[in-house]
């Protein structure tokens, strides 16, 4: 009689960390992991959360360093121009890297879905496009878990997985406007993503050196940002009035867009 030797196959489970107010100074928050010149916007993100983690803001993460999180909050709070009661507002789902592929982004979401349904909310929703956009969810992947478009302005869409027959989302009035009158540069910015800081300082810089009038408005406050004159998560472009794009800009992506408008 033989004995036979099974192989067991050990499944390699994803330990994850969600950001508390006794925990967020001694954890990296996934974006500029290391990369001095962007710790000043870190900081300012960090200080942004510490307002916001008492009130139902989730950042929930991978415990590696990399970019790897989704960070939400109850929409009735989070600093987007989209109103609707009883709805959780994706932020930002991203996992980049060699983390790709190991199923971290499904973890993520069906972890921000599940709390929803816990906390007995009506559905949960997030910003995306037609057409892939930077800092925005891929539409695909989210319509794969159920997300349906509920509200649209130009290539931008607001999705939305309903829990109930409850009414969805929308974007706001002032969102649709797509318009502001200056017709200088103009750029709207909140601190919601570390990278913001650095980048309003270079442009500065670039902007004085050339003499190109350039003007930042900071929305800081749940008002403005629920007024917002366009759709926005954390940076929107303006030109002679215009909406460009919600693409950040460093120097060189600002004087190459400058040469195209």
């Amino acid at each position: 009689m033989y004995l036979e030797k099974y192989k067991w196959r050990f499944i390699k489970m994803n330990e994850y960390i969600n950001l508390t107010l006794e925990n967020i100074d001694n954890e990296h928050i996934c974006c500029a992991i290391g990369d001095k010149k962007h710790q000043a916007g870190v900081e300012a993100k960090k200080e942004w959360l510490k307002d916001k983690l008492s009130n139902g803001h989730v950042f929930r993460k991978l415990n590696a360093r990399g970019k790897t999180f989704i960070e939400y909050e109850p929409l009735s709070s989070a600093w987007v121009p989209v109103n609707g009661a009883n709805y959780l507002y994706i932020y930002c789902l991203w996992v980049a890297g060699s983390f790709k592929g190991q199923g971290i982004a499904k973890e993520l979401l069906e972890y921000a879905i599940e709390d929803a349904k816990k906390k007995g909310m009506s559905g949960i929703c997030t910003l995306s496009s037609k057409k892939k956009k930077p800092f925005l969810g891929e539409k695909k992947f989210f319509e794969h878990f159920g997300f349906k478009v509920v509200d649209s302005i130009c290539d931008y869409e607001l999705l939305a997985l309903s829990f109930d027959n409850s009414e969805t989302p929308k974007f706001s009035s002032t969102a649709k406007l797509m318009k502001i009158d200056s017709n200088d540069f103009t750029i709207y910015y909140t601190n919601e993503c570390p990278y913001v800081v650095y980048e309003i300082k270079e442009l500065t810089e670039f902007a004085e050196n050339n003499n190109i009038k350039l003007n930042f408005v900071k929305i800081d406050s749940l008002e403005k940002a629920k007024n917002a004159p366009c759709v926005i998560n954390n940076w929107a472009n303006f030109y002679k009035g215009n909406f460009v794009s919600n693409t950040i800009l460093n120097a060189n992506a600002f004087e190459k867009l400058l040469k195209e408008l």
